[in-house]
């Protein structure tokens, strides 16, 4: 578990790569097998790759996507209402991991 500074992770890229990394690997974990592998890779590599972390105070985070998320993955065989859905989920999950990284949240 690594010491988190509020402060130190306004340069997050900078002192919390790793970190970072490691929630978002493991939000993907958390569904890989439960959704459709095709529609998993899409979000995490055309829209959470543009999305943004930021901490909210009292051990909670907010991850801010980008805007036109569906346009992001392009042709894609799946449902916009699916589509919102899943990337809600991943995002609240990626929220999730962050708290347990920083040691805001119990293993």
């Amino acid at each position: 578990m690594t010491t988190f500074d509020p402060e130190k992770f306004e340069d997050k890229y900078v002192h919390y790569m790793d970190e970072l990394q490691t929630a978002y690997h493991d939000a993907y974990q958390h569904f890989h097998g439960r959704y459709d592998s095709s529609l998993l890779k899409a979000i995490d590599r055309q829209v959470l790759d543009g999305s943004e972390p930021f901490y909210e105070g009292d051990g909670e985070f907010r991850v801010e996507l980008p805007e036109n998320p569906r346009e992001r993955v392009g042709d894609l065989a799946v449902s916009d209402e699916r589509f919102d859905e899943v990337l809600r989920e991943f995002a609240d999950q990626i929220e999730i991991e962050l708290r347990r990284v920083f040691g805001f949240e119990e293993e």
